[in-house]
């Protein structure tokens, strides 16, 4: 349940990212640019991303800019949406069938 309320929350964060994107086109003529991840995070909290980039690099310098640098430069709702999809997805739990009256 925690996991599928979480999903829910990061792709609410993708559709916001989506529809920021999207104004941001309109107003802007047509101009097709996304904003990436990492823009965000630095507008948002710019200490935690610090904090989290001395975590990575102190466990393994490679971590952070080959890998998770490939990942923090693709557009937001990108990054959420497909948080939200794989936290739904592990969450989730087939409904029970209907047992049969026996009859």
């Amino acid at each position: 349940m925690l996991l599928r309320l979480t999903g829910y929350l990061f792709l609410c964060v993708a559709l916001a990212a989506a529809a920021f994107d999207g104004t941001r086109m309109i107003a802007d003529k047509d101009d097709l640019a996304f904003t990436s991840f990492i823009t965000h995070w630095q507008l948002l909290h710019p200490h935690s991303l610090e904090a989290a980039r001395a975590a990575i690099e102190h466990v393994n310098p490679y971590l952070w800019s080959p890998l998770l640098m490939t990942v923090l430069v693709l557009p937001t709702w990108v990054v959420t949406g497909g948080l939200g999809i794989l936290l739904y997805l592990a969450g989730y739990r087939r409904p029970r069938s209907a047992l049969s009256d026996g009859i």
